[in-house]
């Protein structure tokens, strides 16, 4: 499958991952709501899959939204990939409802070990990642098709965590560099535990790079399950 990439994509492959560790979060340092919107996710090399919403979660709805400038980066990291080659998005913007029903899902039998959803917080100060509109769980595409790298989507085994594999040669590991990379140099950060989870603009990715967060908490306005105002 990797073979005749261009040479960009050759390096990424080939670039080990840097060690991932979580860090400590920042809050927000100026919640007040940001003026860009959010905005549907729609480019010709990305497929937007609605996990939640197919999978019958009450809180989902179909629409899958970023913030403006997030959703322009996507679409950038998108066209730097190989020839065949595109994302899916399995989720992006997710209401507080939404965070809470996953979180409640997740951690209401104990045993999952802290990480894999984020605490449903209210604080405008602390926003789960996905709360503001600028992190997008997702993964490679081949011909259209998304692909596995390794786990599914919302696996939360220890082989869900994006560096499960630089040990082991292979396609897993060298389609993850490839997803990483190109993320990366889109600008966004990728959550330790999860291959699948990219960050812009938020609280990690500013306690990653040494920035300010950019975003704060983003809401919609829903009417008969279609979105019809973007109040962020």
């Amino acid at each position: 499958m990797l073979d005749g990439l261009p040479q960009p994509a050759e390096r990424a492959v080939a670039t080990p991952l840097p060690m991932l560790v979580e860090p400590e979060l920042v809050p927000v340092v100026d919640p007040a709501p940001s003026t860009e919107p959010l905005v549907p996710v729609a480019h010709r090399r990305i497929r937007t899959l609605s996990n939640y919403w197919h999978a019958g979660w009450r809180h989902a709805a179909p629409e899958t939204l970023l913030r403006a400038g997030t959703a322009q980066r996507l679409s950038a990291v998108a066209d730097s990939l190989p020839s065949r080659f595109g994302l899916a998005v399995f989720d992006a913007w997710r209401p507080l409802a939404l965070q809470a029903e996953l979180w409640d899902a997740a951690y209401g039998v104990p045993g999952l070990p802290a990480g894999y959803i984020a605490d449903p917080i209210a604080d405008p100060r602390m926003p789960p990642a996905h709360l503001t509109g600028a992190t997008v769980d997702l993964t490679l595409t081949f011909d259209g098709a998304p692909l596995a790298l390794g786990t599914g989507f919302d696996d939360f085994s220890p082989a869900a965590a994006t560096a499960a594999f630089e040990q082991e040669a292979g396609v897993v590991r060298s389609l993850r560099r490839l997803l990483y990379w190109s993320m990366r140099s889109g600008g966004f950060v990728v959550l330790d535990c999860e291959w699948w989870h990219f960050e812009f603009g938020t609280r990690r990715w500013a306690a990653i790079t040494g920035h300010e967060p950019v975003y704060g908490p983003a809401s919609v306005t829903v009417a008969d399950n279609r979105i019809t105002d973007a109040i962020t």
